[in-house]
């Protein structure tokens, strides 16, 4: 395909060469379809390359799943390896491609499952044969077929039970496959032994490869990614409250919109948060945390999070009320408001120092005390709302005074919510042994908050 530019029409026509030594315009539609066919290619790739970029934990994953694939590829060219384990290498790469994932705990889990499913149901699938076998032929496919449902039917209920699903679902389900596949084999037991052996080998390959390739090489810990995530949701959390506040109260006020909506960050992230402790617990002692690290702690911690949230987003949208309160009346009780909002968010921010420094505090009760001592400031404004003399000078409606009475309403609200949420990190300090934090500690973090 070539440009040619034509002088008549001022332009540039493209032709495509044909066999027969002709060549061909080009229609604008279709020079319009290859252009938008281009952009999309190149947006694509500018895409990729961002994420790339943005998040380089993912293409380093990427990197060792493509490192996995080429240690196990080894038995296929490496004759003594591929006489070791015979035909059956191909199990091995399957493996590595089904149970690698992006943290070590996922990865961890499915190596245990698969392999814990796979050797239970060889050792049941093997006694169910020589049991049928040993029955005659007559009793022989009537065993098996009652054992493939029995079991099966067993199996399959388990994965409803939440304690199996959270940890063994995919065992379960490696179970059942693996029990049905040799079950309607029609193997001899002596060719199932061996079988079985291959299999065994083939998979303890795969899954060794996967938990070496995942510790070894730039390791993504589950349970640092759940601690950092719960961290960053508070400090998320703190701005927006702060920032929805000082939107509604002051009119100069400076607050990104991206600030103040980061609490949708933590309604969103439950999902993260139980998958995350879920495979947290099957790894081992890493970075500060301790093999048997209340991992469950988190998804209460979380689960407090979300509920300040909520009461941030209903606040946002009592904010954005078409109601207008008279500004005499928003400037006297925006005194109040703020010094609560700027106490519990002072609170969410200190918790969010004790999950980052792993250590008790010393100063977050009084921090609490002073939140407590804000709602009770505003509860007497509140009552005395009646009595004001602005009111009656202005003849203030209840309709104009109801967004107000709401805003207040909420922020008291989210102060005895972040007060639960200081109650939950409590719960992880003590079941999690964190260290008391030193009058030395303490001092240093209050001057670095100063400097802030």
């Amino acid at each position: 395909m070539e440009g040619n530019t034509n002088k008549e029409r001022g332009g540039v026509e493209w032709r495509i060469n044909m066999g027969d030594g002709t060549s061909r315009v080009l229609e604008a539609e279709s020079r319009f379809g290859l252009q938008r066919f281009v952009s999309k290619v190149g947006g694509f790739f500018q895409r990729a390359w961002r994420l790339g970029v943005n998040e380089p934990k993912k293409l380093i994953h990427c990197v060792k799943v493509g490192l996995a694939l080429s240690l196990v590829s080894l038995f296929y060219y490496m004759r003594p390896l591929y006489d070791g384990v015979g035909g059956n290498a191909m199990w091995a790469v399957m493996t590595v491609v089904v149970v690698f994932e992006y943290t070590v705990g996922a990865t961890l889990c499915k190596c245990v499952n698969r392999a814990t499913g796979t050797f239970l149901a060889g050792a049941l699938g093997v006694g169910v044969h020589w049991v049928a076998s040993q029955s005659g032929e007559r009793f022989e496919p009537i065993i098996l077929q009652l054992s493939v449902f029995l079991l099966a039917t067993a199996a399959t209920f388990s994965r409803f039970i939440p304690s199996i699903k959270a940890r063994f679902d995919y065992g379960a389900m490696i179970f059942i496959l693996t029990f049905s596949l040799i079950s309607v084999s029609g193997y001899r037991v002596e060719k199932l032994f061996e079988m079985a052996h291959h299999r065994l080998s083939t998979i303890a390959i795969g899954t060794s490869i996967c938990i070496i390739t995942t510790i070894v090489f730039c390791p993504v810990w589950a349970g640092t990614e759940l601690h950092n995530l719960i961290r960053n949701n508070m400090d998320k959390l703190s701005d927006s409250l702060d920032g929805c506040v000082a939107d509604y109260f002051s009119t100069n006020s400076e607050t990104s919109d991206k600030t103040w909506q980061g609490y949708k960050c933590a309604l969103n992230s439950k999902a993260t948060e139980e998958s995350l402790a879920n495979f947290a617990r099957w790894e081992p002692a890493h970075d500060k945390f301790n093999f048997g690290h209340p991992w469950l702690e988190y998804v209460k911690v979380g689960a407090s999070l979300r509920s300040c949230a909520y009461c941030i987003e209903a606040l946002n949208g009592s904010m954005n009320s078409e109601a207008k309160v008279p500004d005499g009346l928003k400037q006297h009780f925006g005194n109040f408001c703020v010094r609560l909002s700027n106490a519990s968010s002072g609170v969410m921010r200190e918790v969010a120092v004790v999950m980052s420094s792993m250590k008790k505090p010393t100063r977050i009760d009084f921090m609490a005390e002073e939140m407590r001592n804000a709602v009770e400031e505003l509860e007497n404004a509140l009552k005395s709302l009646s009595k004001q003399p602005i009111l009656a000078a202005e003849g203030v409606t209840l309709v104009e005074v109801a967004p107000l009475v709401t805003v207040s309403s909420l922020l008291i609200e989210i102060a005895a919510r972040t007060e639960k949420l200081a109650g939950a990190v409590n719960g992880v300090a003590e079941k999690a042994e964190f260290e008391v934090e030193t009058a030395e500690e303490a001092k240093k973090g209050q001057s670095l908050k100063g400097g802030d």
